[in-house]
């Protein structure tokens, strides 16, 4: 290799890494990583129960609630961010650990299987408020949020 393609291909691995730095959301891995920063950082948690890809209101909820600027910049200010995710096709399975995690979670906060059902907790795991879906402005469905932890 040239020392142009090097600089070449070292800028391109830069520019993905910012890019994807500046569009990824803030979901922590885990279930004890979301509460551990909730009680750290004194900030409320999302927990959300979805189904990646099978659930449609799950997925519009991904595309027009989660991956907004709006949301993305407010949450990361605001919340901490866990998404209990239940996908159903082998390509996107969980790794058995988070799968099992998942599935407590479930019992202890969605033991009647709603999907998709976004939960806000205390640092204490205390339910503050339930919500869904629901077909509105990120504003909207922030204020909502909100409104259950005031």
């Amino acid at each position: 290799m040239t020392i142009t393609e090097v600089m070449r291909n070292s800028l391109l691995v830069f520019t993905l890494l910012i890019c994807t730095s500046v569009f990824s959301q803030n979901w922590e891995e885990t279930y004890s990583d979301a509460i551990a920063k909730s009680k750290a950082q004194n900030k409320p948690l999302i927990l959300v129960f979805s189904g990646s890809d099978w659930c449609a209101p799950c997925i519009k909820l991904d595309q027009k609630i989660w991956q907004s600027e709006e949301f993305k910049t407010y949450a990361k200010a605001s919340y901490v961010l866990y998404k209990a995710d239940f996908p159903r096709k082998k390509a996107n399975r969980l790794s058995a650990e988070l799968q099992v995690q998942n599935e407590k979670l479930a019992e202890k906060y969605n033991p009647k299987g709603y999907f998709p059902l976004v939960i806000v907790l205390d640092a204490k795991e205390e339910v503050l408020g339930k919500t869904g879906y629901a077909n509105s402005s990120p504003k909207e469905y922030l204020s909502k949020l909100n409104a259950f932890i005031k």
